[in-house]
């Protein structure tokens, strides 16, 4: 049996396109969801990758979930942390609800779902543990402060677990995409879209496929001397 792989929020964007990349790369994968069934069913009837539906913000609901991707699919040996979401605004006029709602998505869960798949690795003596974060946790953005904070934070998660999965055959690596062609872009004005491309050396936006592709190359058995870093993908906007 190949490797089995579960990418949070996996079933849109880049999660889908780190699904379908994994897939084709030979992994058995499934993919979590929040809320958008129509997105998710039109994805597994495309792909044929089994799709699980839960709160990956919720602890327990994690561990029901991640126990139920075990029992259909197999032992996980790849983790994609990839759920998230945006609640913008600045500092003045952010509400509680705001930062917690991107927190618990964005952040928590990393911890939530990493936590569950941990000690399986351990014992198998393999795993890959890779986050999604983003430029926007390196550099900072006005009216993303918790966006930023989770995105951040990701990256001081994974150098943490790099550190203490290294003996046990385990590496932990954030991706840090740039702008990407993707939902969370879908109503950004055109003359904020124009300023944000003008920003980037290379002149457009990434596509979620050269995410994907990164995640598949840190994902891989011959990837094993690569832990604790951040792999910068932006199209030359920020050097890490």
């Amino acid at each position: 049996m190949g490797r089995v792989a579960l990418v949070t929020g996996g079933t849109r964007g880049i999660g889908a396109a780190c699904s379908k990349g994994l897939k084709d790369a030979g992994y058995s994968v499934a993919a979590t969801y929040a809320g958008n069934d129509d997105a998710a069913n039109a994805f597994k009837k495309e792909t044929g990758i089994p799709v699980f539906k839960w709160d990956v913000g919720d602890y327990q609901a994690c561990e029901q979930g991640v126990a139920a991707v075990e029992n259909e699919v197999g032992p996980i040996d790849v983790l994609v942390n990839n759920a998230g979401i945006s609640r913008d605004a600045t500092l003045h006029k952010m509400t509680e609800e705001q930062w917690n709602q991107v927190i618990r998505t964005n952040l928590d869960s990393v911890f939530n779902v990493s936590r569950q798949v941990i000690n399986g690795m351990r014992e198998r003596g393999f795993g890959r543990i890779i986050s999604i974060s983003s430029i926007n946790g390196q550099q900072g953005m006005m009216g993303l402060s918790n966006y930023c904070a989770a995105k951040a934070g990701m990256i001081g998660f994974t150098r943490a677990i790099a550190l203490e999965g290294a003996r046990k055959g385990i590496t932990a690596n954030a991706i840090a995409p740039g702008y990407v062609a993707t939902e969370l872009l879908a109503n950004v004005p055109e003359k904020v879209m124009d300023h944000i491309v003008g920003q980037i050396p290379v002149g457009r936006l990434g596509e979620a496929e050269e995410v994907a592709r990164c995640v598949v190359f840190l994902a891989a058995d011959e990837s094993a001397w690569i832990t604790g870093t951040t792999l910068t993908i932006n199209g030359g906007q920020l050097s890490d």
